[in-house]
């Protein structure tokens, strides 16, 4: 009988934490904390159509404004001429950005909606989001 009464002090029936859990739930929090830090941020690959005015817009000079853009985490991919109708072509075009460093919605309408590149562009749009 005194053996098991030697067994029963150990378990806390009232869930009190002793140092030892104090110390142990203290370690998970750090662990969890440094593997956050740790962590990179996320990159997504964006495709974009960008549509000029008209059939007279230079597609040429359309690129080269929108490649102008530079930006920290933004890098600009292949690009190529959709046909869309009666002569007019979009442009179709492949970024990479950093999630933390740049928004596509600030993107477009503060960089590519914005003077002097709203020359050659009349719209913009999302074809594709993919995260990497």
């Amino acid at each position: 009988a005194a053996a098991a009464d030697d067994d029963n002090d150990d378990v806390d029936l009232f869930g009190e934490e002793t140092e030892e859990d104090k110390k142990a739930a203290e370690e998970r929090s750090a662990a969890i904390k440094a593997s956050a830090k740790r962590k990179e941020s996320g990159k997504s690959s964006v495709l974009l159509d960008i549509k000029p005015w008209n059939d007279e817009t230079d597609m040429q000079k359309l690129e080269e404004a929108v490649r102008s853009i530079k930006m920290e985490g933004l890098h600009w991919g292949a690009s190529k001429l959709v046909p869309v109708g009666y002569g007019i072509k979009k442009l179709q075009i492949m970024l990479t950005i950093v999630d933390d460093l740049v928004s596509v919605d600030n993107l477009i309408e503060e960089h590519l909606m914005a003077e002097p590149i709203n020359e050659y562009v009349q719209s913009c749009d999302i074809v594709a989001f993919n995260k990497i």
